[in-house]
Formats: C-alpha cells, structure tokens, sequence
C-alpha cells in the first residue's frame, strides 16, 4: 500500500511545471517564486510604464542562466532597444533581436525609424516570419513588442483573435516561455487576451497634482499559480523595474523578548512604569518644537550605548538640524551615525510610495537589524502622499509587521497650534501601545514643557503629569505637577502652597 501511494504522488510531481525567475525579485515574490515554464504570459499597461524594461528583465535572466532568448520588435528599433539597455547597464550580446523591418522601408532614408507599415506588410507575412525566426533558433524564452502592431494588421477583432490563438498553439507545442506586450491603445480592454494568456501583469503609471510621477503593478490572473493579490508600488531605476511586493504583516513573524527597552533617562522610565516594551509602538504626540523628537532620539542614542542599531527616518528635518539639536542636549549622535549603529534616512516627501517606504522600513529590519524604527514625523508621511486613501491602512500593516519582530517603534506626530486646544491631522492613537502628550504651558510669565503618559496597553504607567526641561544634560524631568488644574489647556491654575516646578535652564529643541 505503500508504494501504490507513492506512485501517483511521483507522478504528479513530475507533471508540475518548473518555476523560473521573472528578472525581477519583486515580481518573483509576488508570485511567490516566478512563472511557470513554457507557458504565454502577457503585459499591459500604457505607453511609458515600464513594459519592455520588464520584458527585458526577463530576457537577461534567460541569457544569465545560457538560454537562448528572443525579443521580436515590431514597435521599437534594435537601435532604440540598445539606448535602453545601455542607460541601464546592460549588454543584450546574449540575447537576439528580430526587428521585423519590411526591406523596402531599410532602403528609403525618409522611412529609416518606420518600424511596420500594416499597408505594406500582411498579417500572414509577419506571423510566417515570426515562426520561421522562432523554428530557426529555437529559443527557451520569447517577447513579442507589441501586439497593438498586429491588432493594426489583423483591421477585425475576429481575425485578430486568431492570429492570438494561432500564436498560442504554435507556442504551446514548443519548451518557450513567451511574453507578449500590449499598450493598451485599444479603444477597451482586450479582454479576449486575458482569457487567451497564462498569465496577465498590469503596468500603471500615475500622474500627482504634484511631485514624481507613481508606478504600480497588479497581476490581474495567473492560473495555476497562488499569488499576492492588489497593487505593488514600483519605481524605474538604473538596472530595471524596482517591484516592492506589498506588505502582508501576518507573513511575517520571528521569536523575541518583550522585555523593556530602556531610554537612558530613569525617570522617563519610570513614568511609563518600567518603560516600552519590544514589540511595541509609542506615539509622541504635541505641538512643533516641543520636544518629541528630542525624546525620540534618547531611545536611539540608548540603543546605540547598547550596541543596538537605530534607525531615523527623517521626513521633517535635514541631518544639519538633527545633529544641532543633539549637541544641544548632549547626545553624541553624530558619533553613533558614523559608527553605522544609528541610521538617518532622509526621507523626499514629493518622491516617495508607500510601497518604497515600507520597502525601506523592511531593509533597514531584515537587512540592518534595526530594533528600533523612529518615524518623524507621521505630518511629513502624510503630506508626501496626498493622493493615497488608505494610509491608516497601510500605517496599521507597517505597525503590525514591526510589531512581530520585535521592533519598538516610535511615531512622532505634531498637532496643530501651540497652546490651548489642538487638532490632530491624524487620529492614529487606537493602533498605538502606548501614547505620550507633550503640551506647553504658561505659568507665572514663561512657557514651560509637560509630559504625561495617557494611554499604555501592557503595564501600568504613571498617570500624573511632569514638567520636563531640554538641557544641555538631555531630557530632565520633574517631579508631578500637583496642585495645578487645566495644564494641558495651555494655562493652568495653581492651587497650591509652593511651586513645583524645574528651576530655570534649559535648551530649547523639537
């Protein structure tokens, strides 16, 4: 009994298809581990998204591993796919291309960038040499840019519809792996295609109000193959496509201790009842210039006295201001960041995707080992992404995925206005663990700072409300603020006997 189980499970072993590599990592992960081999898959997606890269991508792969690879052009120049390549440091000596010129327009000098003339060339024609060119090499992956040339051609959606089929039954009987393009310059969706591939990738290129334009990917179907569903930021840089496949915190998940992380500062500590915990995010909360960023930073220059690696990104402040600001209170951050244990990622809000921010949150984890993650600020998050609806969405994934590794992750968020009632951009206190109001008041003609710990989800914490000064020593703290009424209004009253408050001093800091 046995063997006769054994058997059939060989036998469909045998009979799954093998897996082979897009080119791309990120789309390989999406797919969770590439195409299947020998089948026909296709690209979409309008003019200047980044099809040919991608199919280019693929076809380097093929000549990396010594397969034979063919790209048919019916679109571009061989002179125009050697521009390509050569911008993004490529060399297609391992790869042919079969420019499908008619030779009458090669010889006229005014026809010399015509690619096709569907007037001049039939449909028939161009699939024979198609075919004549694919039996002579015989090559183990294909591209065909573009189809929207053979739509041209077939002048019927009917006609066009078998010379698809035609392409495919030709294909099937073959071992290529074929990629076809389609620019969508249809009047609708050639859904027929879809129901005709394998496997169908969608390219889009978005244009903002303001800053760089945004790319993004979907695998619209692909049979047989279980893949990671929705949109995938991506981005054109030298080398090719840079896919970053979208974050799915429950795929992620690694042992750890929650035991306290301490914040150099002991009274700091024991206002959160022993401190924050790995695994878990605090948000600082208050209005500009009131010292969040400078509590944030005590956790990474703690981090970096442990030997543990910090990581800043910065959305708000240059690198210039941080490091001033540090000398002010002391803290030697410069001396962490050239050592490579604190990280100071500069962050271009015109410039970024949620997609590539979770990318580099994720290096800076898996790859730097970063126990710490400090995001300043979650304004600056917001406001480099204007255009993108679920945010809250993405911040609870990003949080989430932090969270089971064991990160503690620090938000700092800035309210509106300075004293008195404030409003908040953002309503992110129900995904946070822990939340510390920081407030300016007014007492007795100067402004002064306070800091309570009002939400901590494991342990208890102090809930009374301290004064805190920046000094030159870093962060000092007060004893609590009895006696008052009303400090985080901005203008408290005072009841009692004496004043107990910090004696002056102090350096000013965000």
């Amino acid at each position: 009994m046995r063997n006769t189980a054994a058997g059939p499970q060989h036998a469909f072993a045998d009979s799954t298809p093998a897996r082979i590599s897009t080119g791309s990592s990120g789309l390989d992960m999406v797919l969770g581990g590439g195409f299947d081999a020998d089948r026909m898959y296709l690209y979409e997606g309008r003019p200047g998204s980044g099809k040919t890269t991608l199919a280019m991508q693929f076809l380097l792969e093929g000549a990396r591993r010594g397969e034979r690879s063919l790209y048919i052009t019916l679109s571009e120049t061989e002179r125009e796919l050697q521009l390509v390549a050569q911008r993004h440091g490529w060399s297609l000596d391992g790869i042919t291309i079969f420019e499908l010129v008619p030779p009458e327009t090669t010889l006229d000098p005014s026809q010399e960038l015509t690619v096709l003339h569907p007037a001049e060339m039939e449909l028939s024609e161009t699939s024979r040499l198609i075919f004549d060119e694919v039996e002579g090499l015989n090559p183990s992956r294909i591209v065909i840019d573009s189809l929207s040339e053979l739509r041209l051609l077939a002048q019927s959606p009917l006609r066009y519809r078998r010379q698809i089929l035609a392409l495919k039954h030709f294909f099937s009987g073959r071992r290529s792996t074929v990629v076809l393009l389609d620019d969508l310059t249809a009047h609708q969706n050639d859904l027929q295609l879809h129901s005709i591939a394998h496997g169908v990738v969608l390219l889009e290129q978005l244009t903002l109000d303001y800053g760089a334009e945004r790319r993004r990917m979907r695998v619209v179907k692909m049979r047989g193959i279980p893949f990671k569903g929705g949109f995938h930021d991506f981005t054109i840089e030298r080398g090719g496509l840079e896919i970053y496949p979208r974050l799915v915190a429950a795929e992620h998940h690694s042992e750890y201790d929650s035991d306290f992380v301490p914040s150099g500062n002991t009274e700091l500590d024991l206002l959160l009842g022993g401190g924050l915990e790995r695994g878990t995010n605090a948000l600082l909360i208050g209005a500009a210039g009131v010292g969040k960023s400078s509590i944030a930073l005590t956790y990474a220059i703690a981090a970096a006295a442990r030997g543990e690696h910090a990581v800043v990104f910065a959305f708000d402040e240059g690198r210039g201001t941080m490091n001033a600001r540090a000398k002010t209170l002391g803290l030697p951050l410069e001396a962490a960041v050239a050592a490579g244990i604190i990280s100071i990622q500069q962050i271009d809000p015109a410039e970024l995707s949620p997609g590539e921010f979770a990318h580099l949150v994720r290096k800076a984890v898996e790859e730097a080992k970063a126990r710490i993650v400090i995001i300043d600020s979650l304004n600056g998050y917001l406001n480099s992404m204007p255009d993108e609806r679920f945010l809250v969405l993405q911040m609870h994934e990003l949080l989430s995925y932090l969270s089971q590794l064991g990160v503690l992750t620090i938000l700092v968020l800035a309210q509106h206005g300075l004293v008195g009632p404030m409003d908040t951009p953002l309503d992110i206190s129900y995904l946070s663990d822990a939340v510390l109001m920081l407030r300016y008041f007014e007492f007795d003609g100067t402004v002064r700072r306070a800091l309570s710990v009002v939400k901590k989800r494991s342990g208890n914490h102090e809930h009374t409300i301290r004064e805190f000064q920046l000094t030159g020593d870093g962060v000092k703290l007060g004893p609590p603020l009895k006696g008052f009424s009303g400090i985080f209004s901005g203008t408290p009253v005072y009841t009692g006997e004496r004043t107990p408050l910090l004696g002056e001093g102090g350096a000013t800091g965000a």
